[in-house]
């Protein structure tokens, strides 16, 4: 307890900074409209995904997103897209809405997309929560139960940028990609009065530019099976995040796989596809120290995507026999 008072003690009276790391998904090959503006519509399809992930079971705080995300191609040159989402880290939450513009250009046998997202963000940091006072003085401010946030709530929202490079064929994929263009900080600062003493606070906030590479190959193993290995690599450039994947399909209709989070977990994906529809869940056995307080982490993903058939032309010819 003395320890957690000591730390509110230098976060009210200082200046707290917090750098914006993604959110996360072990899935992330059902997960490239957020990170690449540039996949909008290269599916040539109406597509939805929707993916809830709960990280460290039974660690305090630990984050929760939920996500969604549509697009649609064959639309003015290319396709359309929008991302959602809402991430949760103890005391600091996230909201982020936006919308993405793919150029599509055919290139022998893939095809060549150029992409640009723009949206807003939103943080919020200890909403909700219990105040402590340096004192020891506790007063809830909303029904939370988190003891270490020293003040009742601190909102701000921004515009976001986002571009992105992608190539599609019939096997393979690559893209390229960098969210955060504007590598944005927001402040805030305010007071909080308890029992007649003002606490003054301030905080920074700085939207870190990612960096993102990702690519993937199909190779046909038999009429019934396929083998798609992949990589995701996240970087803020000081920091960068590996993820290595393999999922293998039978029929089109059933996947399983694994991942592997360099540093920090191993993942086991299985999932069905059936008519359009996609359902996935995969868990994470968690390699870093944290295994020692965590049970691991869920990840479920839904999907469905529908492709338009163009009705085909018909063509008539006159026969001068029949005048």
């Amino acid at each position: 307890m003395k320890k957690i008072l000591t730390i509110i003690a230098f976060t009210v009276t200082g200046l707290v900074t917090f750098a914006q790391q993604d959110a996360q998904f072990s899935m992330n090959m059902f997960n490239r409209l957020d990170v690449n503006p540039a996949y909008a519509g290269t599916n040539q399809a109406l597509c939805a995904t929707l993916l809830y992930r709960q990280q460290w079971t039974n660690f305090p705080g630990a984050p929760k997103t939920g996500l969604f995300s549509v697009d649609y191609g064959e639309i003015l040159h290319g396709g359309v897209g929008l991302t959602a989402y809402q991430d949760q880290l103890g005391f600091d939450k996230t909201f982020a809405a936006k919308l993405a513009y793919s150029f599509h250009y055919n290139l022998g046998i893939g095809m060549l997309c150029g992409g640009l997202d723009l949206g807003v963000m939103q943080k919020s940091l200890g909403v909700g929560d219990n105040f402590v006072a340096p004192d020891g003085t506790t007063t809830n401010t909303g029904g939370g139960t988190d003891q270490a946030i020293p003040w009742s709530g601190a909102k701000n929202t921004t515009y976001d940028v986002g571009f992105g490079l992608y190539y599609t064929s019939p096997k393979l994929y690559v893209g390229l990609s960098s969210d955060h263009l504007p590598d944005q900080a927001m402040t805030k600062s305010g007071t909080t009065t308890l029992n007649g003493v003002s606490y003054p606070w301030k905080y920074d906030f700085k939207m870190a530019r990612h960096y993102y590479v990702m690519a993937g190959y199909t190779f046909t193993l038999s009429p019934a099976f396929e083998l798609t290995p992949s990589i995701l690599t996240k970087s803020d450039a000081s920091s960068t995040q590996l993820d290595v994947n393999a999922l293998v399909r039978w029929n089109k209709m059933v996947f399983l796989g694994a991942s592997y989070r360099l540093s920090d977990a191993v993942v086991a994906i299985a999932g069905l596809e059936w008519k359009g529809f996609k359902f996935g869940y995969s868990y994470d056995i968690t390699t870093s120290n944290i295994k020692k307080y965590s049970n691991g982490t869920h990840e479920i993903m839904l999907g469905y995507c529908h492709k338009f058939i163009k009705p085909e032309k018909k063509h008539g010819h006159m026969n001068e026999r029949f005048l």
